[in-house]
């Protein structure tokens, strides 16, 4: 099978490529220097010849979308539709990552696949574009929704929550959003269980199982870099001063995966310490 990854250079991205080749697999790696998304006329050439195209590219700047949603939109939305396109008439099949910010984020038990969706910010907003256009443009494809990525390969909340604890020794992190801690080799690899078992089109769930606070995967994170997760205290996400709103619920379920019969991501906690010493190793 002949894999084409956009987004390679990114915290997913990367992943996605190892677990490719590890695999033994053909896997054509591009990003923003070797391929220009918004480009029809090279998208159509560049996925000729190519089996799978995994969408890892993305704008995943939650709180400059705000003041810049047409930029967003360009990357979520219009270059989807784009990729959707080529995939469509290249006879290939399209796997497009999208967000738990497609959610109004006010509820109560894990999100269904099939929930209504109502974003409450730019980035929202631009990622669910990118879905609807995804769902007109290309029939054969898988999009696959996560939330609270952290990887080894990129920025991302444990990463900075470590460096602060020991520059800081003391923080404050929210305890009242609520999420699913995810590692981005987990979501590589469900990615590739999905493709692999021919899943019928349509959208998937790519979240680790059970939940926590930022406070609680905060209190995780400290006591992996070796210091006491005591200095971590719980705050209020109204004293949070950015400029999008972030959910306040990101669960999401995993039925869809459960019904085909594709083992989800196993809990958070049990991939935390899996992961933590390739994702926090060259922190010191």
């Amino acid at each position: 099978m002949r894999w084409l990854i956009t987004g390679a250079k990114g915290m997913l991205g990367q992943d996605v490529v190892r677990v490719l080749d590890e695999a033994g697999e053909s896997v054509t790696a591009t990003d923003r220097e070797e391929l220009d998304i918004l480009d029809a006329a090279a998208l159509r050439s560049t996925v000729a010849g190519h089996d799978v195209l995994v969408n890892c590219a993305a704008w995943t700047a939650v709180d400059d979308a705000e003041s810049d949603e047409a930029g967003a939109f360009a990357l979520n939305a219009t270059a989807a539709q784009l990729l959707a396109r080529a995939t469509r008439e290249a006879g290939a099949r399209f796997v497009h990552v999208s967000t738990d910010y497609v959610f109004d984020g006010r509820g109560t038990s894990p999100y269904r696949e099939d929930a209504p969706i109502a974003p409450r910010s730019a980035y929202g907003r631009t990622k669910a574009a990118g879905e609807w256009a995804i769902r007109a443009e290309a029939p054969d494809h898988l999009i696959v929704r996560t939330a609270w990525l952290y990887g080894a390969g990129g920025r991302c909340f444990p990463r900075t929550i470590a460096g602060l604890a020991r520059t800081r020794g003391a923080l404050q992190v929210v305890d009242d959003q609520v999420g699913q801690p995810t590692w981005t080799e987990d979501l590589a690899r469900l990615i590739v269980r999905l493709v692999e078992a021919d899943a019928p089109a349509g959208t998937y769930h790519g979240t680790s199982s059970g939940q926590t606070s930022w406070f609680g995967f905060a209190r995780a994170v400290v006591e992996s870099a070796g210091l006491d997760p005591e200095i971590v205290a719980p705050s209020q996400s109204v004293h949070s001063d950015r400029a999008a709103e972030r959910p306040a619920y990101s669960v999401l379920s995993h039925a869809a995966l459960e019904a085909l019969g594709v083992a989800p991501i196993g809990p958070w906690d049990e991939a935390w310490q899996r992961s933590h010493a390739a994702v926090l190793a060259d922190l010191g």
